[in-house]
């Protein structure tokens, strides 16, 4: 026990690691551990510019405090939140943090990290990124969040793309049969006939065969379609399509594509 409060007190052993990539980033010792993504003044000791999904991570997104053998997560009001264990967190409230817990740069942990402790010596050296090996603690997370998340809201959007589709091809689309009237008066005449009990009803369905049979070899079958209107549905079915199986749109997230890309800070 003594030695795993020696562990934790030990800053150096410290480090977080991207669950996505298995990127590790140690923390260095210094008061203020600031977690986003560069820009002309500021270069963030946790710098994420070089990971998958970082698009919904702002500049100046969240930092580390340090104060003697504690540590706390604090956001820095960032455009898409910070959560830690799934848990939204206040903007620039000071949360206690511990070994084993995940931080989560924005929603559905896309860009989440665990906080563990080195299993190799630290170096004399600051490497901002290393490849490292996951906790026994830490494997499940891991593999829970490789597997592709997708949130409700692409999935809704995906799906309402794709009726949509098929309503724009249905209204666009015109299907009809031309009949001969030789063939509907048979099959008037032979219904008469059954109808009438003192004919004899064989006749009567010999008639309406042979109207049927009129119809069939006689009749035109017409198609009208709307070329602009099928190009149409069929893009909005591929980014339906796209949407609800990957939750993007050629390599673009809903968020980023209505509004948040623009929004980043």
């Amino acid at each position: 026990m003594q030695e795993d409060i020696d562990i934790v007190s030990n800053a150096k052993l410290l480090e977080l690691v991207h669950l996505q990539s298995n990127t590790s980033f140690e923390l260095p010792l210094q008061d203020v551990i600031r977690i986003g993504k560069p820009n002309d003044l500021i270069i963030p000791e946790v710098n994420v510019s070089g990971l998958p999904d970082t698009d919904i991570v702002s500049r100046q997104h969240a930092e580390i405090h340090r104060s003697e053998d504690s540590y706390y997560i604090v956001d820095n009001g960032s455009v898409n939140g910070t959560y830690l264990n799934d848990e939204l967190l206040e903007p620039l409230r000071r949360y206690l943090l511990k070994p084993g817990d995940i931080i989560s740069l924005g929603k559905e942990n896309k860009v989440a990290f665990i906080l563990q402790h080195k299993l190799q010596a630290p170096s004399s050296t600051y490497l901002p990124a290393s490849r490292t090996v996951f906790q026994p603690e830490a494997k499940k997370l891991v593999q829970q969040n490789q597997t592709t998340q997708i949130d409700k809201t692409s999935k809704f959007i995906g799906l309402a793309l794709m009726v949509a589709s098929v309503i724009v091809f249905a209204a666009n689309t015109q299907v009809g049969f031309f009949v001969r009237i030789p063939g509907v008066l048979l099959c008037i005449s032979g219904a008469v006939f059954l109808l009438q009990r003192r004919f004899n009803r064989n006749f009567g369905w010999i008639l309406i065969a042979l109207g049927i049979g009129i119809i069939l070899f006689t009749g035109n079958l017409f198609a009208s379609v709307n070329l602009l209107a099928i190009l149409c549905a069929a893009a909005l079915f591929v980014v339906g399509y796209l949407l609800m199986t990957t939750g993007k749109v050629f390599g673009y997230e809903i968020d980023t594509l209505l509004k948040r890309k623009f929004f980043k800070k």
